[in-house]
């Protein structure tokens, strides 16, 4: 059955001029008696689009084409949607970034989008054709979007390989190493002394580095005219309170020249028996050399108890050098004089580098030890009754032994270093080999 029609001239027809033409489907019920009609559907191709227009007006009618009436009952449409979908797939396939694909997506498929659009004018395409041309559309865009998503996750893949090729780290370099800190030779040393000694069952006492005059001497039976007090030996400190340090004794301030007065400290306060060690940092005013330095570590050790005896304190120092130095190493005591401590005596190890005999295997002497075998590392004896009784301990029930040894000599003696500057320069060259 022929259809009412009529072909415009682009230069006739109510649409733009970008039409190559326009097919007017006239509705029957607008049709006059002479021939025209007054309500017309407009449908306009172009080589890539078509387009749907309502147009009231007076125009001529006549028969349909057969090429019109297939596009009219959908064929059309169906070829147009391939197309669309072919072309799409096609620019998919050569987009070169996320930001290209992003756009042909919203294109074609977004909301306002191409294909979108048929979906929309689905009501317009004859019943016969509209499940047909329903199929191609939604077929279409289930596979343009898979092709989008696959083609995003192919770009963001090879997005991320280039950026990691770009930052990528080059293992053939060489890495830089990351220093482990460890502890000071000097702390390792002091912890090993106080672990020795709380195996033991001894307990770690501290006192303060700025002493009066009464703790540091006085109260360890040092004599008024001792050298030790002297400006050139002690460091004193100027005491601006204007209040004395402490009422049994002189106020002078000083930086303490040993641990011994955390002993007394501990024999004022705390209860029978007393077993401790005090290491801490001490002051004197010597020249740093090989032997000596300004400041140094001391750790001391003290114990009062009922019958106490000097084969006692040989026996816990024998035991520490054995526990320090290894089982090999022998002691030796010699009688000596310090103020707090009577008898007193000096005792010595035997020398590590050349095993005691004072010569090293090609008959050259050892320096270490200059040729005695022996090696002096600390001082001790019984505590002075003196120091009990300014203590308020009474010495015919109570005493006691106490020890001096310094942390650095005891270091340098372990590991055979001959200076104890080395162990303070900071050369980490050194250092690092304990």
């Amino acid at each position: 059955m022929a259809l009412p029609w009529m072909l415009l001239a682009p230069t006739g027809a109510p649409v733009t001029e970008r039409h190559k033409w326009v097919l007017v489907w006239v509705l029957p019920d607008s049709i006059n008696q002479g021939g025209t009609a007054r309500a017309l559907l407009v449908l306009g191709f172009t080589k890539t689009r078509r387009a749907l227009f309502y147009v009231l007006g007076t125009l001529s009618l006549g028969s349909v084409p057969a090429e019109v009436e297939e596009r009219l009952q959908g064929m059309s449409v169906i070829d147009d949607i391939r197309s669309l979908h072919a072309d799409t797939l096609s620019a998919i396939g050569k987009v070169p970034n996320t930001d290209a694909l992003e756009k042909i997506r919203v294109e074609v498929v977004g909301k306002s989008g191409t294909l979108t659009g048929y979906l929309r004018a689905m009501g317009q395409v004859a019943k016969e054709h509209r499940a047909e041309v329903g199929k191609t559309v939604n077929a279409a865009r289930n596979e343009i979007e898979a092709a989008l998503e696959a083609k995003k996750r192919e770009l963001a893949h090879a997005e991320l390989e280039a950026r990691m090729e770009a930052d990528a780290i080059d293992i053939t370099l060489p890495g830089r190493s990351q220093q482990m800190g460890t502890r000071h030779l000097i702390n390792a040393i002091s912890d090993e002394i106080s672990e020795i000694f709380l195996g033991l069952g001894y307990t770690v006492a501290t006192g303060p580095e700025v002493e009066t005059d009464w703790y540091n001497f006085t109260a360890l039976n040092a004599p008024a005219d001792h050298p030790s007090r002297s400006m050139q030996d002690t460091f004193y400190v100027r005491d601006l309170s204007g209040e004395q340090s402490n009422v049994r004794g002189e106020s002078d301030v000083l930086l303490r020249t040993q641990t011994s007065g955390v002993q007394v400290h501990v024999m004022e306060d705390q209860d029978l028996p007393i077993y401790i060690i005090a290491p801490g940092k001490v002051y004197r005013r010597d020249v740093a050399d090989p032997s000596h330095l300004p400041q140094f570590t001391q750790c001391e050790g003290l114990v009062v108890d009922k019958n106490i005896t000097f084969g006692d304190l040989k026996g816990t120092l024998e035991y520490f050098c054995k526990q320090m130095f290894g089982p090999d190493r022998k002691t030796r005591f010699r009688a000596h004089f310090f103020p707090f401590t009577e008898p007193s005596a000096e005792a010595d190890v035997s020398c590590g580098v050349c095993g005691g005999t004072g010569h090293l295997h090609d008959g050259e002497r050892c320096r270490m030890c200059k040729g005695t075998g022996w090696l002096e590392i600390l001082g001790c004896g019984m505590v002075d009754p003196n120091v009990l009784r300014m203590s308020g301990i009474d010495p015919e029930v109570y005493s006691g032994f106490a020890f001096g040894v310094g942390v650095e000599r005891v270091a340098c003696l372990k590991y055979n270093v001959p200076d104890l500057r080395m162990l303070l320069e900071g050369d980490m060259r050194f250092l690092r080999q304990f």
